[in-house]
Formats: structure tokens, sequence, C-alpha cells
């Protein structure tokens, strides 16, 4: 958090990338590829994954680069008009975003918490939702192996969030009734 006079260097570097048309240009190209509400398979439920081939592993490297030039910190595959059970997300301690397949949330803490959240597919829209602070994620990495995370906020909001999209559910159904429907009227000005 800054305080008066001070600025912190995220906010310099979001400045010059609002300032440098190539990247503005590759995030909207980006934001072009990832579907957008009231987009009907933002509505459906993921398949899960049976085939750990290249092709899945081409699907996860296309959506972690679309994730990244949207400058988004998670995406799944219903996203991008894809119905299989993956979504790749950007760690905060991690330098390569992580691809998992056919998650499943194992644990959560009993702690939560209410945070405003965004989404690639509702742009513009921040609503309120409530989370586990803390998540057991299992699932698969991209070879077919398993794979466990212990998760603390705001990871643990990430993946809840992607997986929320794997099952056909958006943050809209997830945030209190006023925040719905001050989202749905911006989203009805847009259409």
């Amino acid at each position: 958090m800054a305080t008066e006079g001070e600025v912190r260097v995220d906010d310099v570097e979001e400045e010059e990338e609002r300032r440098d048309p190539e990247v503005e240009a590759r995030r909207r190209i980006a934001l072009a590829q990832i579907r957008q509400y009231p987009d009907a398979v933002l509505r459906m439920r993921a398949n899960e994954v049976e085939q750990f081939d290249d092709d899945l592993a081409r699907l996860a490297n296309r959506m972690a680069m679309l994730m990244q030039e949207a400058r988004g910190v998670g995406l799944a595959a219903t996203q991008v008009g894809v119905l299989q059970r993956l979504f790749v997300f950007q760690a905060e301690d991690e330098e390569q975003p992580t691809a998992v397949v056919n998650p499943e949330i194992t644990a959560s803490s009993r702690d939560v918490g209410i945070a405003d959240e965004g989404c690639l597919s509702i742009q513009g829209v921040l609503v309120p939702v409530e989370r586990s602070l803390a998540v057991t994620l299992e699932g698969r990495d991209l070879d077919g192996k398993a794979l466990r995370l212990e998760l603390e906020d705001p990871d643990a909001r990430v993946v809840q969030h992607e997986l929320d999209h794997l099952d056909g559910v958006l943050m809209l159904e997830r945030t209190d009734p006023e925040s719905r429907r001050d989202a749905l009227a911006t989203l009805r000005r847009r259409l």
C-alpha cells in the first residue's frame, strides 16, 4: 500500500504497460480469444480429461500464454471454449504457471474471507466473493502424474475461482444479491 507521495514499483510498471501500445495490443488480442459473458460455454460443466498427450500440453501452453498476455492469474479451459477439466494459474511465489488436470478440492479451511474478484471472461466487473482461505487441491499434471497442492489465499482463491469455471459456475453466482444486480447492470449496458 502506498502512502501519500510514495509510488509503488508495481504502480509504475502498470502505468508503463498502459502506455505501451504493443503490450496493450497483445492484451486485447488475448482477451479476444477468451470467451466473454454471456457465452453459453461459460455455464457448461467440463468433462474429465482421459488422454494426457501432446494436444493437452499444447492447450495448457496456449492457455498459460493467453492468461499472461491478458494479465490474469488463472484461466480455465472452458474460458477458451474447451470442455475439459484443465486450468492454469500463476501462483504468487512461482515463476511459471501451473497446469492442473482433473482438479478437485479435497480439503478446505473453515476460515473464509471476502475479497473482490475479477474475471478474464467478465471484463470490468469486480464483485465480493467469500472463499476458503486455504485449500488442498489434488489432480494430475500434464503427464498424468498425481499432483497435490496446499494453497493459501490468494492462490487458494484463484484455484477455487477456476474450479468454479470448470463446473459452469461464475463469480456472479457466488456474490451477494446487490453486487450481482450491479454487475449485471454494468454488463447489460455493454451488450
